[in-house]
């Protein structure tokens, strides 16, 4: 099978010829490392603005032997931006504090086309591999320009705030996803982070009233198969995401859900991708990440429907040893027909 094909019959849930390997983010001072090239403070780019070209995603990918490749195109964020190691990037405090702020909320315009120039130019280069369209659907940027501490408040004394901050960004997702579709990508990804390893940010009542509506609104648009990444719990609204007919659900964060209930309720409805613990990329030994990688295959594997990736991204700090354990063990152990790696 092509990379494209292994990739598309996973996210359909069937079994390709064997488990594929996906990024969705790859940080740009970990692909310098990988690629043996300096990781200086020129280096430092914002990948947020400034994304990688298709031919930089396609050394990438070539590297990795990745099954997809990954283009990003997110509306902007307004809060506080602090760079950590290796030109990491990290928000900090929101500056959408009440209602008075919202004219500052000013996102590119969704209907002119020079927006998507890189994007076409990605997608028809997409060669043999399946070509992701990365994305946030709105929640996570208004959590981060408005601070997890107003936004929290706001949804008891100002509920129609967050509906107000929530239908600008859904607004603008809506219109992008209108386009996105006609372009030659493969799935869509929308990546907003709705929880903590223990539990959602909000109650599952709250999910349903105050976002839900958007999702469903921005379902409407979607014409890709659509997979929703979000970091922590979020298996108490799961079933409300599932109905909304999406592809796939990313990352899986290690030691937040339970892979083996996950798969066993989910695993005939939706795509799961991800698992590999970044700590033990980052920390481990290539030996530790080859035995992590054979036991996720064994309880995700089996039946298909499952696509490797990071349980996040291939951060910055990661160690590319490690990362290539990972690639090389999935590729040894991922045929299909399956079978159990043994203890």
């Amino acid at each position: 099978m092509t990379h494209r094909e292994r990739f598309l019959a996973a996210l359909a849930r069937g079994e390709p010829d064997r488990v594929p390997y996906a990024e969705f983010a790859v940080d740009r001072a970990f692909a310098n490392r990988l690629l043996g090239r300096p990781t200086g403070a020129s280096q430092r780019v914002d990948l947020e603005t400034q994304p990688y070209t298709v031919e930089e995603t396609h050394e990438i990918a070539d590297a990795l032997e990745m099954d997809n490749l990954p283009f990003v195109l997110r509306a902007p964020v307004f809060a506080e931006k602090n760079e950590g190691k290796d030109g990491r990037l990290f928000y900090g405090n929101g500056s959408i504090r009440g209602r008075a702020d919202l004219s500052r909320v000013a996102l590119p315009d969704p209907t002119d086309e020079r927006l998507y120039e890189q994007a076409r130019r990605f997608a028809t280069r997409k060669r043999d591999r399946a070509a992701c369209f990365v994305t946030r659907a709105g929640v996570f940027p208004v959590i981060l320009s408005m601070g997890i501490d107003v936004f929290s408040i706001a949804l008891y004394d100002d509920r129609e705030f967050v509906d107000l901050m929530l239908a600008r960004y859904f607004d603008w997702s809506i219109e992008v996803a209108k386009r996105v579709g006609a372009m030659g990508f493969d799935a869509y990804v929308t990546t907003d982070d709705m929880a903590y390893k223990t539990a959602p940010y909000f109650a599952p009542d709250l999910f349903r009233e105050v976002i839900l509506p958007h999702y469903r609104r921005l379902a409407e648009h979607v014409g890709l198969p659509w997979i929703i990444h979000s970091d922590g719990n979020i298996v108490p609204f799961l079933d409300d995401l599932v109905e909304l007919g999406i592809a796939g659900l990313h990352p899986l964060e290690n030691g937040a859900i339970d892979l083996r209930r996950l798969k066993k309720r989910y695993g005939g409805r939706i795509c799961l991708l991800g698992n590999i613990d970044l700590n033990l990329l980052s920390r481990g030994s290539p030996a530790e990440v080859r035995r992590e990688v054979a036991r996720v295959l064994g309880i995700l594997a089996p039946g298909g429907g499952y696509v490797c990736t990071s349980g996040n991204s291939l951060a910055a700090y990661l160690e590319p040893a490690n990362v290539l354990a990972m690639v090389e063990t999935v590729r040894r152990l991922g045929a299909y027909p399956f079978r159990m790696p043994k203890a």
